[in-house]
């Protein structure tokens, strides 16, 4: 397993590990407001990474070199991170085939 996949894990199970402690120390919490709350930081910190060097030529920032564009590829990861999330599907959802 790659270093950049372990962290990769690491920070996704802590998110959900902090999470789970938000929840347990305050059991009358909403918890898609911890669950939004979570999301506004990674979008803040995901973003604050990908600021472009500002070298116009820069291949690596080419693809991230305007606000929009950054929003796409948030976008297109997001997506990808949540249809491979167990959680996408769920067995309550309205559009699930029922024998």
């Amino acid at each position: 397993m790659s270093e950049a996949h372990t962290l990769f894990d690491s920070a996704a199970s802590q998110t959900v590990e902090l999470a789970n402690r938000l929840s347990d120390a305050d059991p009358q919490a909403d918890l898609w407001e911890i669950a939004d709350g979570l999301l506004a930081g990674a979008v803040h910190y995901w973003l604050y990474t990908r600021q472009p060097c500002g070298d116009p030529r820069c291949e690596q920032c080419a693809t991230i070199s305007t606000a929009e564009e950054r929003l796409a590829v948030l976008l297109k990861d997001l997506e990808q991170y949540a249809r491979d999330s167990d959680y996408y599907h769920s067995p309550t959802d309205v559009n699930v085939g029922r024998a």
